[in-house]
């Protein structure tokens, strides 16, 4: 079944050949775009642009049809009147294996809805299966096809289905921005025939994907997507952006792509049941994602016992009350971790109670590798399940070496390396948002995901990673038991 699934949607995931229907010989159109895109990105298969009458299309043979090109196509993008589809993909003669159709005016609509139905039979006719439509396309690293203006070729574990194409978008450009790094992302949008309960059984099957979100507006198959995920047992983390859980919210819903949404008591009760987490924002989705890129759950001890550790001050209590609320402790030590911070006769002004605060005149010294002798007895004395290092940067402008931002997450890595297992690690970098300042926390960051290290803006942001890391932890153990 896994292996069926897989072999099924190669052709969307890592085309050989794409056609591109609705270029212009002007060069302006978005379908003249997305040949643009995924020529840059690498794309090295064959592109068939389909014009009923130009020769070439931006330096490329074109074709009358979709039944003409000299290969069967595996990926087709389609851009144009709602009313041209149909007809176009009942001619391709079975030689389409996913046609994404763009174009909207069809169930989004009242007057489009039976179009919409004319469409999904015009596939079928054609032995196509229709993504869309309604949305705005693929971004496959793997495949070296990309419908957004940026994207990173460096293929990763995270797999998204979104209904909508604009936050699509979103994900992209802010996921990359976090050092999220995609296994794949497809828009959807009015899920006339493929939908996410379809793409949720790839991530699923396919290695290369070790979480997975989807932003959803409805659930054509609410029972079967149910069943998808009872029978994964939260192998996987499943991260929900539910649109449409309240009364306007489903207003808009219905207005964006048709959609019927459920009662959202259905989808806390799903995501009780079957382990999946639902986010309330697109950071929170984000945030959550990314944490499950970085760090392995560890449903032998779920977490809850948190340390703080930084240059905080009420930071670190308001961080303490925020936690607290999520089911994280941020507890005080206990006397034999107390005993040995003591021990190192750390500066004045230094808590070493938890939250540890430090004083950046206490982080910079020996370069900031004394953080190595603090999180080394925390570790073997504290014992925590996660820790998250915060660091105010402003607090260090002027006042340190470049290298002890550097220094201080080595040292925790050390300390990490000791310890296998025994705690997640977490780096929080806060920002005034003075543009070098910015800049600054833009490179470290970059450089600390590459390390496998997740980095968040705020300990809020933290705060709910970490919650939804613990609650995916805490449904493993009670499944094991």
């Amino acid at each position: 079944m896994t292996s069926d699934v897989i072999e099924a949607f190669r052709p969307l995931f890592e085309p050989k050949t794409v056609a591109v229907v609705g270029a212009s010989t002007r060069g302006a159109a978005l379908p003249n775009v997305f040949i643009r895109r995924i020529r840059e990105f690498g794309f090295g298969g064959e592109i068939y642009p389909i014009h009923p009458t130009a020769p070439q299309i931006d330096g490329l043979k074109a074709y009358r049809s979709l039944g003409e090109t000299p290969n069967p196509v595996d990926y087709a993008y389609i851009a144009i009147a709602a009313a041209q589809v149909a007809p176009l993909l009942r001619e391709s003669r079975g030689r389409v294996r996913y046609a994404q159709v763009i174009s909207s005016g069809f169930g989004e609509v009242d007057e489009g809805k039976a179009l919409q139905e004319e469409l999904v039979a015009a596939a079928r006719a054609g032995g196509a299966r229709l993504i869309g439509p309604n949305c705005l396309g693929i971004y496959t690293p793997r495949g070296r096809v990309t419908f957004a203006e940026i994207g990173q070729a460096e293929t990763g574990p995270v797999g998204i289905v979104s209904q909508s194409g604009g936050l699509g978008t979103d994900i992209i450009r802010r996921g990359l921005a976090r050092g999220l790094k995609f296994s794949g992302l497809i828009t959807v949008g009015n899920c006339a025939d493929i939908g996410p309960n379809d793409l949720l059984e790839f991530y699923l099957a396919d290695a290369g994907t070790r979480v997975i979100g989807m932003y959803l507006e409805t659930a054509k198959d609410a029972r079967r997507l149910f069943e998808i995920l009872r029978a994964a047992r939260a192998a996987k983390p499943v991260v929900i952006l539910k649109g449409g859980r309240t009364r306007q919210g489903l207003a808009a819903a219905v207005s964006h792509t048709g959609a019927l949404a459920g009662d959202d008591r259905a989808w806390v009760a799903l995501s009780r049941q079957t382990g999946c987490l639902l986010a309330e924002t697109l950071d929170e989705f984000l945030d959550t994602l990314l944490v499950f890129q970085a760090l392995a759950p560890q449903p032998a001890h779920p977490a809850r016992r948190v340390v703080l550790f930084g240059n905080g001050g009420g930071a670190s209590v308001l961080a303490t009350d925020f936690f607290a609320r999520r089911g994280l402790d941020v507890e005080p030590f206990g006397g034999e971790t107390v005993a040995g911070l003591a021990a190192l006769e750390l500066p004045p002004g230094t808590s070493i109670t938890n939250p540890v605060d430090c004083p950046v005149g206490t982080l910079q010294q020996d370069d900031g590798r004394v953080a190595e002798r603090i999180l080394d007895i925390i570790y073997d004395k504290g014992r925590p399940d996660a820790l998250v290092m915060h660091l105010n940067l402003s607090a260090f402008v002027g006042r340190t070496k470049p290298e002890v931002l550097d220094n201080l997450v080595q040292a925790a890595l050390r300390v990490q390396a000791r310890y296998p297992g025994r705690a997640h690690f977490v780096l929080v970098l806060r920002s005034d948002g003075e543009p070098a300042l910015e800049e600054r926390r833009r490179v470290f960051r970059a450089s600390a995901v590459r390390l496998g290290v997740p980095v968040y803006d705020e300990l809020a942001n933290a705060g709910r990673a970490l919650a939804a890391l613990a609650a995916h932890e805490r449904f493993l153990s009670r499944g094991s038991r």
